[in-house]
């Protein structure tokens, strides 16, 4: 029996990954991330090792390169299958190779693979992205280094041969480091950095806080995405960023031209961000497989994902406006809906629904969303109630791609808000549901609370819809645009919109120019301007020029996936386009070879799959009664050498995907909890708001009394004079949520409104007098003013 030394995986086998240090250069709000990888193969035979590993979904990978000793080998882009085949070829004339490529199935999933490391010796890998920054709802810059990679579930219908070999233990368990320090440079002073790992304090570089250094503590454990939150004073300062072309490349090439970045923030008027749809049809799709039961974090206090989606159910379905159409749907293997189409929202609609919320578990198996996704599609739209689809998955899906074809195709019959729940949410479909369905994406990570970030979305949806948007360039004689972004399709308020442009031509004169976003919002026209220079200042670098060429490649991979006769040209125009920005694509792989002795390995190579971090099921069904901490399927190299035939002298057979599962009795004593039954409501708030009526009114009983912690006499005693008991507890219920729980306003607002528009339709004189009489009887001094009466 092999004795196993040093880093070995839960299946006893030694890992010849050892660390992983990143480093993250911000500019603005962009960031440059290079990750090194340092590999040893500390075994007596050569081997190969296989790395699957998320990265975000919408970077740009634009380099590879290999460290061997002081040998340096950098990868060159290649067409994918012609670098498969430089791959196997070399590693059969006993070169080593590295070969770096993009799942077929999810653009934020990536396989390395390390052939014919020799015993005894080292490779340090170095790949470099760059990624924007989300903005997120309180104005912070988010960077995610995505760590934690899922298994993802893999619909029946598709081919598992195609897929991505996924390997995975318990997050916690990784038997490799993580080092990362970042570099932050801002044309605004850096407030906070702020981050849901350990971090060394901030270092300040110079008296106007425009650059910083942050970095990861000592000791960290690598059981998480790495977050950081990057606070910029003035952050929605609107910006124009030029970038000059390279010289070496080809005039009027993108590389070759300067390219723009354009930063907005539209600023709607007060009377639109305060003025809320009184209709819509509702749809709420809820992830109900066996990933749900994972806890929402590794805190002490964390509630399970699926109780956090019950809890925001609840506030939705009381925030929504009498009137409105709703209905829920749950997914797994399999879907359901609670009515068989849409309902008008009333007292008892709702009351149905929340007795049906309260009985939803992570019980329904696998991650299917297609399906469901399907069935709504086919459902009519109700006249004059725009459909909103909201969707809450913790994103561990393998057909990425269809599912947002699938929503772009009908985008014109509806608008899509995404929530990626905990840890490894996949980016590419989070993210991808949003843009191509004219919505928002939210993340739900860490100890985040998933209340305000969807009260945010709902706001969103319930304002009124931009339409009609158009971006006017006026530029100099001699000089024209070409856009590189995808065509804007919404936009919100205070939420930054990106523009990639191509600047052809040149201009002897005037070196100025501005673009217009013209938009139609309430039937009147608003326009946001902003002027740039078109002459970028010294050595820019290509940064601007390999992210607009990605926004570019992902635009058309979208429409080459729709089909056509124009499907070919497209994918040799895709092709080229990943060939000469030195992005990589779904048709490109990065390849290295650095020449060996020549001589063929003599019988297999080893084979080392190297493990990510994964969350734990805490329950049954997402993978039909198994965790899975170590499985795979096939994937394309693999298939491809069955293909050719094993020039390597080794025939190699594809573990099944049940290889590496682990049945849950194996994990007891990392698994303590089983799925859980729904609990009753603990959180006064949202006791409180489980009481309120669809009207937005509460009723004057034992339960409200309980909820404010008061007795049935002295409500009744204090009660004004000819009040309406009906007026005097929803007075009173207002009274509590301002003047005791003022910080999770975001969570009731849209309750809170519901509640005063009730009261000034009743039409009676007394609110004074009960906002008074409440005012002394749970201890506040809340004006009627601040209560919306």
């Amino acid at each position: 029996m092999m004795n196993c030394c040093g880093l070995v995986t839960v299946k006893n086998e030694p890992v010849p990954l050892k660390s992983v240090a990143v480093d993250v250069r911000v500019q603005g709000h962009v960031a440059t991330v290079t990750s090194t990888l340092l590999y040893v193969n500390g075994e007596e035979r050569p081997l190969e090792a296989v790395f699957v590993f998320p990265l975000p979904g919408e970077c740009a990978l634009c380099h590879f390169s290999a460290k061997l000793g002081d040998t340096e080998v950098v990868a060159k882009l290649q067409d994918k299958q012609k670098a498969r085949e430089q791959y196997d070829d070399a590693l059969s004339s006993g070169h080593q190779a590295f070969l770096l490529e993009e799942s077929d199935q999810s653009p934020d999933m990536f396989q390395l693979n390390v052939g014919s490391l020799p015993p005894g010796e080292s490779a340090a890998i170095t790949l470099v992205y760059i990624s924007e920054l989300a903005m997120q709802a309180d104005d912070a810059l988010r960077f995610c280094l995505p760590a934690v990679l899922n298994p993802r579930y893999t619909p029946q219908e598709m081919d598992r041969s195609k897929m991505a070999t996924v390997t995975s233990v318990p997050a916690g368990m990784v038997p490799y480091t993580l080092a990362l320090s970042a570099h932050l440079s801002s044309p605004q002073p850096i407030s906070k950095v702020e981050s849901n790992c350990a971090l060394e304090p901030l270092v300040y570089l110079n008296a106007d806080k425009t650059q910083a250094t942050v970095s990861l503590s000592s000791g960290h454990v690598f059981d998480r995405d790495v977050e950081l939150l990057l606070y910029y004073q003035d952050a929605h300062e609107p910006t124009a960023i030029v970038e000059g072309g390279q010289d070496s490349a080809e005039p009027g090439s993108l590389m070759g031209d300067p390219v723009v970045m354009l930063s907005f923030y539209p600023e709607f008027p007060a009377a639109v961000t305060s003025s809320l749809a009184t209709c819509g049809e509702f749809i709420f799709v809820v992830d109900r497989s066996g990933s749900m039961d994972c806890r929402m974090h590794s805190g002490k206090d964390a509630k399970m994902r699926i109780e956090s989606a019950r809890d925001t159910l609840l506030l939705l379905l009381k925030s929504l406006p009498m009137g409105c159409f709703f209905n829920i749907y749950g997914f797994g293997s399999r879907f359901e809906s609670f009515f068989p189409k849409s309902v008008e929202y009333k007292q008892n609609t709702m009351d149905e629904a929340l007795q049906k919320v309260n009985g939803m578990k992570a019980d329904m198996g696998g991650t299917e969303i297609l399906q469901p996704l399907k069935h709504i599609y086919s459902q009519p739209c109700i006249p004059s109630h725009p459909r909103q689809l909201f969707i809450f998955t913790d994103g561990e899906v393998g057909n990425t791609k269809q599912v947002v074809d699938l929503v772009k195709l009908n985008v014109n019959s509806h608008r899509c808000f995404s929530f990626g729940i905990g840890q490894g949410a996949s980016t590419a479909l989070i993210n991808g549901l949003a843009q191509e369905g004219s919505g928002h994406a939210q993340f739900i990570t860490g100890t985040d609370r998933m209340q305000p970030k969807v009260m945010q979305s709902l706001r969103y949806a319930l304002q009124p819809a931009v339409k009609d948007i158009s971006v006017v360039w006026d530029l100099p004689d001699g000089v024209s645009v070409t856009t590189l972004s995808p065509p804007l399709k919404v936009l919100f308020h205070g939420q930054r919109a990106l523009l990639y442009a191509q600047l052809k031509g040149e201009s002897s004169g005037n070196p100025e120019g501005s673009v217009t976003i013209q938009y139609n919002l309430l039937e009147e026209t608003v326009k946001n301007q902003l002027g740039f220079c078109l002459k970028p200042t010294g050595d820019t670098g290509v940064t601007l020029h390999r992210l607009g060429a990605r926004a570019l490649i992902r635009s058309l991979e979208v429409v080459e996936r729709a089909g056509g006769p124009e499907a070919a040209a497209l994918r040799e125009e895709l092709l080229q386009l990943s060939l000469q920005s030195g992005v990589s694509s779904t048709h490109t792989a990065f390849i290295a070879i650095h020449k060996g002795s020549g001589q063929a390995v003599q019988g297999p190579l080893l084979r080392r799959t190297i493990p990510t971090p994964m969350l734990i099921m805490s329950g049954f069904g997402g993978f039909g009664g198994y965790g899975c901490l170590a499985g795979r399927s096939a994937g394309p190299i693999e298939k491809a050498r069955k293909k050719r035939g094993d020039r390597m002298g080794a025939k190699r057979t594809a573990e099944t995907f049940e290889e590496g599962c682990y049945h849950m009795l194996d994990t007891k004593d990392i698994l303590d909890k089983k799925v859980q039954e729904p609990e009753s409501l603990t959180d006064p708030l949202l006791q409180l708001i489980s009481l309120q009526k669809a009207t937005g009114s509460w009723e004057m009983d034992s339960s409200m009394a309980k909820v404010l912690e008061k007795s049935d006499d002295e409500l009744a005693k204090l009660m004004p004079v000819g009040a309406d008991k009906a007026v005097w507890a929803t007075t009173l219920a207002l009274i509590w949520l301002y003047g005791l729980r003022l910080e999770a306003r975001d969570e009731w607002q849209f309750v809170a409104m519901k509640a005063a528009s009730w009261i000034q339709a009743q039409k009676v004189g007394c609110v004074s007098q009960c906002v008074q009489a409440g005012n002394a009887l749970l201890g506040c001094q809340v004006q009627q003013k601040t209560l919306g009466l």
